[in-house]
């Protein structure tokens, strides 16, 4: 029994400490920490598989809240149920207050600085790679059908398109509307298949 509760003990403590360093290390909000979060949690600690990391961040980007806040306390959940969820979420969001409370507390015009507007500078270019990174990540991994594909190409000729003509279209929508394909897809696919057995 003690030693049981040692093991949870010691997992809490790691996904505390996994999420602090997730936080701390990672500038650009949620999109910019589905690598660094990857990389962690599939690739080092193998706490989720990247099928489940996958599915993960959709859900999170469909459900209120930040992507990395929905990610960690699902991956904590997994590991330690309540404790866990509790723990992860603390250790992501605990980097950025402490940050914020001090550049509050002891700096008013934090981004007139001209060393730290320099290194917000080269930190915009970071973030974008970042999230380039993840996305070619989830594209290398992700199913490569004829469907998906089409999928995929239509949503990025409609992502450039909506932010090229400044178009008030919601990046919500866009994957409400893949998913009702998907559903549609999987339906047409299933029918398909009990009319060829037929």
């Amino acid at each position: 029994m003690n030693k049981t509760k040692k093991m949870k003990k010691n997992v809490i403590l790691d996904l505390f400490l996994t999420f602090v360093k997730i936080g701390f290390f990672t500038v650009g909000g949620g999109y910019a920490m589905i690598s660094i979060i990857e990389d962690n949690c599939v690739e080092k600690k193998k706490w989720i598989t990247h099928e489940e990391m996958m599915n993960l961040t959709v859900v999170a980007e469909s459900t209120p809240g930040p992507i990395a806040i929905n990610c960690s306390t699902y991956v904590g959940f997994r590991q330690a149920k309540l404790a866990g969820a509790l723990a992860a979420t603390l250790g992501v969001i605990l980097p950025s207050f402490l940050c914020i409370f001090l550049i509050a507390m002891f700096l008013d015009n934090f981004l007139e600085i001209k060393i730290i507007a320099n290194a917000f500078k080269g930190i915009k270019i970071a973030v974008g790679l970042l999230i380039v990174d993840a996305a070619v990540r989830m594209l290398r991994k992700s199913e490569k059908d004829r469907f998906s594909i089409i999928v995929t190409a239509a949503s990025c000729a409609a992502m450039l398109a909506i932010n090229i003509f400044s178009w008030n279209f919601s990046s919500l929508r866009l994957m409400l509307i893949a998913g009702a394909l998907g559903i549609f897809a999987e339906i047409f696919r299933k029918a398909r298949g009990g009319d060829e057995a037929e």
